[in-house]
C-alpha cells in the first residue's frame, strides 16, 4: 500500500470534513464542494485522516507540504544520535608515554558521546597476573572519570580483559556542542577587524584650541 496520502481526484467518498488553509474548521462539506474550493484558492485538497467518518481533507500546497516534510525528516537524520562504541587496546605493562597517548584517545571519544570499549591484552607469562590488567582498568576509570564511567566492569576474556567507560555526555549534547564550536571558529575567521576608536570631541576640541592659542599670542605681539 502507498503511504502517500490521497489527493484531488483520487479521494473517493461523497463527503469530507474540510479544513481550511489556516488550520481553520471549515465542516463536513460534499466532495464535489471542497474541490471547487481547492481550485478557487489554487491549492490542493489532500486527505489527512483516511480512517475518520467522514475522512478529514485539508486545503493545502500539497507540492510545498512534500518539500518541507523532506527537509525536517533530513535534519532529523542529521541531528539522529548514533550510538559508537570505539576500541582501545593496551598492555599490562604500558609504557607511560604510550599510555597518555592511549588516555587521550579515550577522552576524545568520550568527549565525542562515545562509549570505548578498553581491552587488556595479555601475552605469555602476563596471564598469570590479571591483577596488572585490573590496576591499569581502575587507574583509567579514575583518570577520565570526569567524562565517563564504567558502564561495564572490568572482565577476563580469554586472553584479555575487558571494561567498558560510557561517557556522561549524551551523543546529541556532544553533536550540539561541536556544532556550537564550529560556528564560533567560522565566526571568529569571518569576523571583521575591529574599528579604530573614535577621538572624542572634547579631545577635538582642546587640540584646535591649543593649536589656535600661539597665533592669537603672535598677533598680539
Amino acid at each position: 500500500m502507498s503511504a502517500e496520502p490521497r489527493i484531488n481526484d483520487r479521494i473517493r467518498v461523497p463527503e469530507v470534513r474540510l479544513v481550511g488553509p489556516s488550520g481553520e474548521q471549515v465542516g463536513i462539506v460534499p466532495l464535489a464542494k471542497a474541490l471547487e474550493l481547492a481550485q478557487e484558492y489554487d491549492l490542493d485538497l489532500v486527505e489527512v485522516a483516511a480512517n475518520a467518518r467522514p475522512p478529514v481533507c485539508k486545503l493545502m500546497d500539497y507540492g510545498k507540504f512534500k518539500y518541507e516534510s523532506a527537509m525536517k525528516a533530513r535534519e532529523a537524520r542529521k541531528n539522529q544520535a548514533h550510538t559508537v562504541i570505539k576500541e582501545m587496546k593496551l598492555r599490562p605493562k604500558i609504557d607511560p608515554h604510550d599510555y597518555d597517548t592511549k588516555k587521550g584517545h579515550v577522552v576524545r571519544f568520550l568527549k565525542q558521546g562515545d562509549k570505548v570499549k578498553i581491552t587488556i591484552m595479555f601475552r605469555g607469562r602476563e596471564q598469570s597476573r590479571p591483577e596488572l590488567g585490573y590496576r591499569l582498568l581502575q587507574r583509567l576509570a579514575e583518570d577520565v572519570q570526569d567524562l565517563g564511567f564504567v558502564e561495564s566492569n572490568p572482565k577476563q576474556d580469554g586472553r584479555n580483559m575487558i571494561m567498558v567507560l560510557g561517557p556522561h555526555k549524551k551523543k546529541t549534547e556532544a553533536m550540539a556542542e561541536a556544532r556550537e564550536a564550529q560556528a564560533a571558529r567560522k565566526a571568529v575567521r569571518q569576523g571583521d577587524a575591529p574599528a579604530e576608536a573614535e577621538t572624542p570631541a572634547e579631545d577635538v576640541e582642546a587640540a584646535v584650541e591649543t593649536e589656535a592659542a600661539p597665533a592669537e599670542a603672535q598677533d598680539a605681539g
